[in-house]
């Protein structure tokens, strides 16, 4: 039995002779949903990287749905490339377990709405490979060694790549942290909302509460946002790596965003974001954010 069929159970676990154990991850895991949607809103920086190659990136794959009759299984595919409406071809990179329309080194095309996650490495350090990270996740802390070393990768929680606009959590995130890095105000304002950060603030007191007393709020929050601007200088994030490792819902337009900041020096902080589905868009809020 292999490492991955140890840790999971044989049940979970399909064993392939001549290759690494593949682990059976269930459907409604929570994790693996948000490891694939966070592939494919970040998918852009893979093709970008796989048409202008840096030297420190040294490997791309994909990983896709293969659907055979009423079956569907995910495939890594090695040697992808896009074509010029964005269908992607490459070449099953492991043996199918539960579909038979594919094999083991076929050249295919897909489309690319049935792509489900993709790697680069980098420097021998792992970047996307989002569903990797869910079923890392999933191993308890004991055997993580043990299975980065099954696969030969460097596993951090990596540099995540979301674009910078208001469309997501994290893309609110990186836009405040952009307004800061070109001494924006008005930026940086735009991706707040002090109406919403002093309504959620003032619920949670034993005070009633009206329209004027939020508007109040918020422009008194307003005033302190730029007045410790003023004083303190803008935060600088222009050397920062960032990665989102987790979101935790809150309602459908409160969201609380971790968010992991790898600084110059190697070290790396941890910080939890309060975000506000808006008007305009996600927004960051401050830190007295709504409770689950």
């Amino acid at each position: 039995m292999g490492l991955l069929a140890k840790i999971f159970g044989k049940k979970n676990v399909a064993e392939r002779k001549g290759e690494p154990d593949m682990v059976v991850v269930p459907e409604d895991n929570e994790k693996m949903d948000w490891a694939i949607e966070k592939a494919v809103l970040t998918l852009w920086y893979f093709e970008a990287s796989l048409k202008n190659p840096l030297p420190h990136q040294d490997y791309f794959s994909v990983k896709v749905m293969i659907i055979d009759g009423d079956k569907g299984e995910h495939i890594w595919l090695t040697d992808p490339h896009f074509d010029d409406e964005g269908n992607l071809f490459g070449t099953v990179g492991n043996a199918p377990v539960n579909v038979h329309s594919v094999k083991l080194n076929q050249k295919i095309g897909i489309k690319r709405e049935l792509i489900s996650d993709w790697m680069i490495i980098e420097d021998g350090r792992l970047i996307g490979g989002y569903t990797i990270r869910a079923i890392r996740d999933n191993i308890p802390d004991k055997d993580k060694m043990a299975f980065d070393q099954q696969i030969n990768l460097y596993i951090d929680e990596g540099v995540d790549h979301f674009k910078t606009n208001l469309e997501t959590p994290e893309g609110a995130i990186l836009s405040l942290e952009k307004a800061y890095n070109y001494k924006d105000i008005n930026a940086a304002m735009d991706c707040k909302d002090f109406f919403e950060e002093a309504t959620t603030m003032l619920s949670g007191m034993d005070m009633d509460i009206n329209k004027a007393i939020i508007a109040e709020t918020a422009e008194l929050l307003k005033l302190s946002f730029i007045k410790n601007i003023e004083e303190n200088g803008f935060p600088d994030f222009s050397a920062i790596q960032n990665a989102f490792p987790e979101r935790k819902k809150i309602d459908e337009t409160h969201w609380v965003i971790t968010e992991v900041c790898w600084h110059p020096d190697g070290g790396k902080s941890v910080q939890q974001l309060n975000t506000y589905k808006s008007p305009k868009g996600w927004v960051v809020l401050g830190p007295n954010g709504p409770k689950a």
